[in-house]
């Protein structure tokens, strides 16, 4: 695949919802750091061994002979800034591997629920995403591109301490596992503060929508474990689980509780939502990403019509500057952005009201239209 096959799609596999609780969980993923034994950690190795370890890597991933399983590479540094921002707003790489100007690359799947990225904080960082929770079945998935890479490439590994990584909080296993959950009910009651407070007691941390250093968008929150060392990865993903099942009840309560506290107001304030999305003139990313919440919620609870989940995941994408500039093919200022951004929600929206209308034998608009 060439790469504008990654720049616009705007519904990777692990965004089309056919799983578990993707009411609230949108989406589940694994990280595994790894490192190639007897070479320096990349924040001091050469850049003769950053094109040693880029070889090696290549070498083994562009043989790889299963079918579901073919990647295609990419150099970080031949590709422009806004490319490299839309492959992070679709969690595809990390915002470290943007930045890098070196010897960097990425490897991605056609279906975009794989990526390998080379010359990270680590020399391997392999990802899998799924739709809604699937923790144990997306940890097997990335388990098994581990275990080839491990058959063509030696591994740092230390018998005591298991993985050696660049940073002390991934040595172990490697592993973070994380879900990325929806809690509109939680935010709105207020206690999100106090639940972020419980995760670090229970190992677990907190981040926003693009992990760490990032900022909760629209009511979206990365939760995932803390800890790498002294424990295995199967009791890593039991105690993810756990946490998430919880913090699933609680939402659902804290959404039963405002259904039942102040039905009138909380429809007002969800349909107000739907309203700026489908009329205002002007959006900046952060109010379009709490109307999408406050929508997502109203479509959950009843209380607007069905707007598919895959429609409403699409926008969150397509909300975001890299995409924005993607769409308009150009350049956009902050003002200009929140302009378009405003056409594209109204766009987007109208045409799931059309497809939703009966047949009238006349032409739809494209899916990707603007």
């Amino acid at each position: 695949m060439n790469i504008e096959h990654f720049l616009t799609n705007a519904a990777p596999s692990w965004m089309i919802v056919d799983a578990q609780q993707t009411d609230i969980v949108m989406s589940t993923r694994i990280r595994l750091a790894r490192n190639l034994a007897d070479l320096k950690f990349p924040i001091s190795f050469s850049e003769q061994e950053a094109k040693l370890v880029n070889d090696k890597v290549m070498q083994a991933l562009l043989s790889l002979n299963e079918e579901q399983l073919h990647f295609s590479y990419f150099t970080i540094k031949d590709m422009p800034i806004l490319q490299r921002q839309i492959l992070v707003e679709k969690h595809l790489i990390s915002p470290y591997l943007a930045k890098n100007e070196k010897v960097a690359s990425v490897f991605l799947t056609d279906n975009e629920a794989m990526s390998v990225m080379v010359n990270e904080e680590d020399h391997i960082r392999i990802q899998c995403l799924a739709p809604g929770m699937q923790i144990e079945e997306a940890y097997e998935a990335a388990s098994r591109i581990d275990s080839y890479l491990r058959r063509k490439i030696p591994y740092a590994y230390h018998e005591r301490y298991g993985y050696l990584t660049s940073c002390p909080t991934n040595v172990g296993t490697g592993l973070r596992a994380s879900v990325m959950m929806h809690l509109p009910a939680l935010t709105m009651s207020k206690q999100m503060n106090a639940l972020i407070q419980m995760m670090t007691r229970l190992g677990m941390v907190v981040r926003g929508i693009y992990g760490e250093g990032s900022e909760n968008l629209g009511n979206v929150y990365q939760i995932s474990n803390q800890i790498t060392l002294g424990k295995s990865e199967a009791d890593i993903l039991e105690e993810l689980r756990n946490v998430v099942e919880r913090i699933i009840q609680r939402e659902r309560l804290a959404r039963k509780q405002l259904l039942e506290q102040a039905p009138l107001v909380l429809e007002d304030r969800l349909s107000r939502s739907l309203g700026t999305l489908k009329f205002a003139r002007i959006l900046t990313s952060e109010e379009a990403a709490t109307c999408l919440s406050n929508v997502r919620l109203g479509v959950d609870l009843g209380l607007i019509e069905e707007i598919s989940q895959n429609r409403l995941n699409e926008c969150m994408l397509l909300i975001q500057p890299g995409f924005i500039q993607q769409y308009a093919g150009t350049t956009l200022q902050p003002a200009e952005r929140d302009m378009y951004r405003a056409k594209l929600m109204q766009g987007k929206l109208q045409t799931q009201e059309r497809n939703e209308t009966p047949d009238t034998g006349e032409k739809g608009e494209e899916p990707y239209d603007v």
